[in-house]
């Protein structure tokens, strides 16, 4: 086998070009690689084959950056790939701009990296995380478009790096950007665009705080880094939003629950209320299921003021201005804790109602509140209806009891229907109330005259009462006082002198009730209730049937008592006084007695007949009474005398004689 002749120096050169092999396979540095060439000279190589191992040594070398540049590029792509994926796994926005700026600090290894984010309402991109920082006013740097590298990268979508920001003309410097890149110390600047799609979102910064020119390498590092971090970025926005559309949609879910179970409840106790209503239950009824409902006190008030059922709460009032600012509202307003709502039927007040004990009332049981007023209002219309109905039945029976209508046993009849006896004693009044409308003085007397078992109704003019009494005097006193608190004004009430007992007295008892009124108008006395007897000889005048004997009875009862007991003749005394002029130095000759004597009877007469008895008004009285006394005596022989087996006011009547 032929074998080839090896020239001196091969074996030297074969070695050489070994070495280099082998550094290239360990990654030595790159000054490791000169050492075969500088071995070759100093063993006295050609230089043809010293040349030829240094042309080896320069491809050694190329092929080391090519390798070193493909280890990076790989060691990049790695990091971007485990970048990815971290930033996949992270749900915070937050999180995501602190992991984006970090990572591209660890991939570049510059000084600082930072974040801007484009604020489209206000036209410019705004500091929003760094890493690296360390100046405050730097953190909260806001950069309009097209100022400095940041506005300028986020203007045209495009990366911008410089060496030396600070002297670099190429971009639009401002105050406050150079003031607080001067104050972070940074000199070498590089910012790529957030995109998604054609829209920049924000820029991703690089930066040093020595000047130094950015690689290519770099610019395309940093660059795939903000495309990774723009879809992150947009992720977690969309996931954020969906996050928070789902609380929004939970809350919207649970607040669509609670409005449906409020509604539910609303519901039953409208139903539950209503239903009372349609069963005829009370107003009291009605008033204790609201206040159950609401857990509170319930009033219910009409038109004008007065309590109409009250559970689980204290008396008091309706507030006319919270009532009136309901009434134009519609809806439920609150007074010191206390929760008013007016009842209306179409624009026509029927009343209020108050929940008291609930001053943190809840918008749904307000608007339960609100519905307890309508169901207020059937019950309220419901029973002005029956009320309405009741009142025609008793005022045309009141009208034909007035007017003498034919057959008494069916007025009886009728009167027992609505628990009226006709067959007891009753007393026939007229009323009047200057500063009040009738309807509201007769609804007031309809009242009355129901907790009465009487009769109230309007008669031609007139508002009437009828009701059980064995003394029209004191019970129209006790009507004048009851009703004008009732109507909150004075009331006038004149009434018969006697009680009737069957239904053909009752046309001439009213006729003389309105006499009496209109006696009391005259003589001044409104706002008091009083009967025919108790206006003295004026009452005699107006009478039907003059009773001489009950006006002498009331008058001078005291004084004919005390001579029927104790056998005396002050009577006579005092006839004799007043005939002689009230002169006591005449009386006593008349009488053939010591004046001290007509003094002593006159101070007893005085404590008998009350201190006043000699005032003009009063002595008038008097001696009216003493001569009708002395006209019956001549006439029949009789005088009037005391009889304590008559029912009288003053127990007095006809018969005796006269002293």
């Amino acid at each position: 086998m032929p074998t080839t002749a090896k020239s001196p120096g091969d074996g030297e050169a074969w070695t050489a070009l070994r070495q280099l092999l082998d550094l290239l396979a360990r990654g030595a540095p790159a000054e490791d690689f000169a050492q075969p060439a500088e071995a070759a000279r100093q063993a006295g190589l050609s230089a043809s084959r010293t040349q030829a191992i240094t042309e080896a040594t320069r491809v050694a070398l190329a092929i080391r950056r090519t390798l070193s540049q493909h280890r990076r590029r790989e060691a990049e792509l790695a990091a971007l790939f485990d970048t990815a994926g971290d930033l996949a796994a992270l749900r915070d926005p937050d999180a995501v701009l602190r992991a984006i700026v970090h990572r591209a600090k660890l991939l570049l290894g510059t000084d600082v990296t930072y974040l801007s984010l484009n604020d489209d309402e206000a036209g410019d991109t705004y500091m929003r995380v760094t890493d690296g920082s360390v100046s405050a006013a730097f953190q909260q740097v806001r950069l309009g478009m097209g100022e400095g590298l940041g506005g300028l990268v986020a203007e045209t979508a495009r990366p911008y790096t410089t060496g030396d920001y600070r002297d670099d003309p190429r971009f639009k410097h401002t105050a406050a950007i150079d003031s607080a890149v001067a104050e972070e110390g940074l000199r070498a600047i590089l910012g790529v665009p957030l995109r998604l799609g054609t829209r920049v979102i924000g820029v991703l910064y690089a930066a040093d705080r020595t000047a130094r020119t950015f690689t290519p390498d770099e610019v395309a590092l940093l660059a795939s880094l903000a495309d990774h971090a723009a879809i992150a970025i947009d992720s977690a926005r969309l996931l954020e939003e969906t996050r928070t559309a789902l609380v929004d949609l939970n809350a919207a879910s649970q607040t669509i629950e609670a409005h449906n179970q409020a509604m539910r409840r609303a519901e039953d106790a409208h139903d539950r209320l209503t239903d009372l209503v349609l069963r005829g239950a009370g107003i009291t009824d009605v008033a204790t299921a609201i206040g159950a409902v609401l857990q509170g006190g319930m009033l219910i008030h009409d038109a004008d003021g007065t309590e109409l059922a009250r559970a689980g709460a204290d008396p008091q009032p309706p507030p006319p201005q919270a009532v009136a600012t309901s009434r134009a509202g519609g809806r439920a307003v609150p007074v010191q804790g206390t929760w008013v709502c007016a009842v209306l039927a179409g624009h026509e007040i029927l009343g209020s109602i108050a929940l008291t004990g609930r001053p943190d009332l809840t918008d749904e049981d307000r608007r339960l509140f609100e519905r307890a007023s309508v169901v207020t209002a059937l019950l309220l219309l419901l029973r002005r209806s029956v009320a309405e109905t009741e009142d025609r039945v008793r005022g045309e029976l009141l009208g034909d009891l007035l007017n003498r209508a034919a057959d008494p046993a069916g007025l009886s009849a009728r009167a027992r229907r609505l628990g009226v006896s006709l067959g007891q004693p009753h007393a026939v009044f007229v009323l009047h109330a200057d500063a009040v409308p009738r309807p509201r003085l007769l609804a007031a007397a309809a009242r009355t005259a129901q907790a009465r078992k009487g009769l109230a109704g309007q008669h031609h003019d007139d508002v009437v009462l009828i009701c059980p009494s064995e003394d029209p005097s004191t019970s129209a006193a006790s009507l004048a006082a009851e009703l004008g608190q009732a109507v909150a004004v004075p009331v006038t009430v004149g009434a018969a002198g006697r009680p009737v007992s069957g239904p053909p007295d009752f046309a001439d008892a009213y006729a003389e009730a309105r006499r009496c009124l209109a006696a009391l108008h005259a003589l001044g006395n409104r706002g008091t209730g009083a009967a025919l007897a108790d206006l003295g000889f004026v009452g005699i005048l107006l009478g039907d049937q003059t009773d001489l004997g009950g006006y002498v009875h009331q008058t001078l009862g005291p004084l004919l008592e005390y001579d029927a007991k104790r056998g005396t003749d002050l009577t006579r005394t005092l006839r004799t006084y007043f005939a002689l002029g009230m002169s006591q130095a005449r009386t006593s000759a008349e009488l053939h007695v010591h004046v001290n004597t007509v003094v002593q009877r006159l101070d007893r007469i005085g404590r008998l007949l009350g201190r006043d008895w000699q005032l003009p008004e009063r002595a008038l009285e008097l001696q009216l009474a003493l001569r009708i006394d002395q006209v019956s005596a001549a006439r029949t022989g009789q005088g009037i005398a005391f009889r304590q087996d008559r029912p009288h006011r003053h127990g007095w009547t006809h018969t005796g004689g006269s002293r």
